[in-house]
């Protein structure tokens, strides 16, 4: 268990020292902000949605911890080329894994490299860091242009 709490680890420092898809999109078709007071995290999430609801670009600015910072950026490669509707999809199954809502055997769908960060359920505090990517995404794909708080 502990080589396998290391590997996930050593994922998280990744992205955070290597944040993926790091950077400002010009011509999004869906944007949002995100920010979480009680660390400070920020985040800023640009998407293009083409025509056939499929997430051909996404990717984001911000600052935050090393569990926020790695959420976004696998986030951001978990859901290229995946449509609007699989997204949501990830986003719900990606919040009940980190809150520890799911049911072992209940899951279908396969979060990947995501899974790294399911340990944080065991922090509720960080709970908050790893969703706030997630939370933002949901919003700006619903058209929301209200800054997404997670207080």
């Amino acid at each position: 268990m502990t080589n396998l709490r290391d590997l996930y680890q050593e994922v998280i420092m990744d992205h955070n020292r290597n944040p993926r898809n790091m950077g400002v999109l010009d011509h999004a078709s869906h944007t949002g902000e995100g920010f979480n007071p009680l660390c400070g995290d920020q985040i800023d999430l640009y998407l293009y949605v083409n025509d056939d609801s499929v997430i051909e670009k996404i990717c984001f600015e911000g600052k935050g911890c090393a569990i926020s910072t790695a959420s976004a950026s696998i986030m951001t490669e978990v859901l290229a080329g995946r449509t609007v509707g699989e997204a949501k999809e990830y986003f719900q199954v990606f919040c009940e894994s980190v809150t520890g809502q799911h049911k072992d055997g209940n899951q279908t769908l396969d979060l990947g490299k995501l899974e790294v960060l399911s340990g944080v359920k065991a922090f509720p505090a960080r709970v908050k860091c790893a969703t706030l990517a997630w939370h933002t995404l949901l919003a700006s794909l619903d058209g929301s242009d209200s800054p997404i708080k997670t207080e």
